[in-house]
């Protein structure tokens, strides 16, 4: 005999109205954090602090601070990777602080939200 009514799985609708609200609450909170993420900056140095770049927290790159002392006009590839260098580190860091805010955030709910990949973080 079939069942009527009910929700699959045979969750209550109280249960899922209450999941419902916390998802939402976790979206704003998401959302806020990714906000709060994108307003900051994240700064390397390479070459002993011959070159210091910053990122913003959008991963676009925003200063370029490049001690005189280290532009030798007979060695300008290694003030290119001391460049390339840096801009990584910074980019690096930035999305590790994007990793562990997002992480923190979705730690424990399972079902692979663990790392964002998809959803651009």
């Amino acid at each position: 005999m079939a069942k009527r009514g009910g929700f699959p799985g045979g969750m209550m609708p109280g249960n899922m109205n209450n999941l419902m609200k916390q998802a939402q609450k976790m979206q704003q909170k998401m959302a806020q954090q990714q906000e709060e993420l994108e307003a900051k900056e994240y700064t390397a140095k390479a070459g002993g602090g011959a070159v210091e770049v910053t990122v913003s927290g959008k991963k676009v790159l925003t200063k370029v601070t490049i001690d005189p002392d280290a532009v030798d006009p007979d060695d300008v590839e290694m003030l290119q990777d001391m460049i390339i260098a840096a801009a990584n580190e910074a980019l690096r860091a930035a999305q590790e602080d994007v990793e562990n805010v997002m992480g923190s955030i979705t730690a424990g709910l399972g079902g692979g939200f663990g790392g964002l990949g998809g959803l651009g973080f």
